[in-house]
């Protein structure tokens, strides 16, 4: 009976989420990838910059998500269908993930339930929401983020490895762990990283002989083609990615106990995970971690926080594991009851997630504190707006409009391809200045050939036709001669 318990919890989490994929919350990047989808759906070899009308590369276009924009292409599925089936697909991958790698760590049945749960939940009181984090909150907001999918394949691809360094792997089998490892880079650079450094964790561990490291450094070489040859942008370049980049992921390195305090529990349990082994690969994992994050804290190189699941995930799975892995039973019962307690305070902090698969209204109000309100999306304007259309719109909407198949005169989020990006922005903040004039503003119109333009009420004018309104007051105006 007590066996059961993991795994029926683990079910409610899982089943928690596929009706959170039904309703498909939309805060943060959603729009990004819906916009990506929708140029892969026009053209799957051209398919220009997501955001903008400009002809750059953008790293949004990845193998995954080119499967993705051929789905819509083929069968002419809206976007948002595609990205619900992408966001099945990616948390079917994660959970089958989870499961076959933690079935290399312990063979206990219990044990990828126990690492299931302790991934999802234990994090800290104060929810995290971001990409490539995948507390049960910030879960439930990117679950059709290339992201989640990225990381579903990582726990694959150390599965493989694992088992490749057991056993006398082939040059086939190495060479096809190279191509892995460069897919998830591909569709996920910063998920990627942590890859990285789970498998050079795995293969510290494993200590193995000349033979293996050939092999190894021949699976390497082909990632390395791969990374060089997609033709979609160029994956090198990123590693020159302006300060933009680093001030945003400032963040990442603030309230750190509140986001992150239970994994202190794992913390505990990789001690004497490493008495029992000096070369316990979830101790080298997170150390590995951990000098990566603190690296980039102390040199000003904060996207480097990005690494933080690679301190996280070992500790998480540190902690689920010794409830099955201790020596003594009184010992294994101990860590049980905490790890029991830390999964329930865990589930309480990001208990808001449940408003997610049944909206706030059926949250009770203790509940409904915790529930952060999605946006409302722009599909208001798609009877007036076409693909293709540049609208003319401040950050927040433009984060949103390119889901729809239209443009923005800047994009909602930075765009380390687009060497106009700046230029674009300023043009965006002159014209919804309250001091800009009505000549300087049709100018603007006139240079990124603008039609719409979405703002509010006072902006109407010369050149400005109202059409409709929206939601927050919002007006959807057609520009004209």
């Amino acid at each position: 009976m007590a066996r059961a318990v993991p795994r029926v919890a683990a079910a409610l989490v899982v089943a928690l989420l596929l009706a959170v994929i039904v309703r498909l919350p939309w805060i943060g990047d959603l729009g990004m990838h819906a916009a990506t989808i929708q140029r892969l759906a026009h053209s799957l070899l051209h398919p220009g910059n997501p955001l903008v009308d400009a002809d750059t590369p953008s790293p949004y276009y990845s193998p995954w998500m080119l499967l993705l924009g051929a789905l819509a292409k083929l069968t002419g599925l809206s976007v948002f269908v595609v990205l619900r089936i992408g966001a099945l697909v990616g948390l079917t991958t994660l959970v089958t993930g989870v499961w076959r790698y933690v079935r290399t760590l312990s063979a206990h049945p219990a044990a990828p339930a126990l690492a299931l749960l302790g991934l999802v939940l234990l994090w800290g009181t104060a929810v995290l929401n971001w990409s490539g984090f995948i507390g049960l909150h910030s879960l439930a907001l990117t679950i059709s983020y290339p992201s989640v999918f990225a990381l579903g394949l990582t726990f694959h691809f150390w599965a493989w490895l694992t088992r490749a360094l057991r056993a006398e792997a082939s040059w086939g089998r190495w060479s096809a762990l190279g191509l892995l490892w460069a897919l998830i880079l591909l569709c996920h650079q910063f998920t990627g990283v942590v890859a990285t450094l789970g498998a050079l964790a795995m293969i510290v561990s494993a200590r193995p002989g000349r033979r293996v490291w050939l092999r190894l450094g021949g699976g390497l070489v082909l990632g390395a083609v791969l990374l060089w040859v997609w033709p979609y942008y160029d994956f090198f370049s990123l590693f020159s990615a302006g300060a933009d980049l680093e001030a945003i992921h400032k963040s990442l390195y603030q309230h750190l106990f509140a986001r992150f305090g239970l994994v202190l529990l794992g913390v505990a349990a990789l001690v004497p995970r490493l008495r029992r082994d000096r070369w316990d690969v979830l101790a080298l994992f997170f150390a590995l971690g951990v000098l990566v994050v603190t690296a980039g804290g102390l040199t000003g190189h904060y996207s480097w926080g990005r690494a933080l699941p690679a301190a996280l995930i070992p500790a998480q799975l540190a902690a689920a594991l010794e409830v099955v892995s201790a020596g003594r039973r009184t010992v294994r019962a101990g860590w049980a009851c905490a790890l029991g307690l830390a999964l329930a305070v865990g589930f309480w902090g990001q208990a808001g997630t449940i408003g997610y698969a049944t909206g706030k209204s059926a949250l009770p109000s203790v509940l409904a504190d915790k529930y952060e309100t999605p946006w409302a999306g722009y599909h208001w304007i798609t009877p007036w707006v076409r693909y293709g259309d540049v609208v003319m719109a401040r950050t927040v909407p433009a984060r949103q409009i390119p889901a729809y198949g239209g443009y923005t005169v800047a994009p909602g989020y930075p765009d380390v391809f687009l060497r106009d990006s700046a230029r674009r922005s300023e043009a965006v903040s002159r014209f919804f200045a309250p001091g800009t004039s009505a000549a300087e503003r049709r100018g603007i119109l006139r240079e990124y050939g603008v039609r719409w333009v979405v703002g509010s009420a006072d902006l109407a004018g010369p050149g400005l036709r109202q059409v409709t309104t929206g939601p927050a007051d919002q007006v959807l105006y057609r520009v004209v001669p």
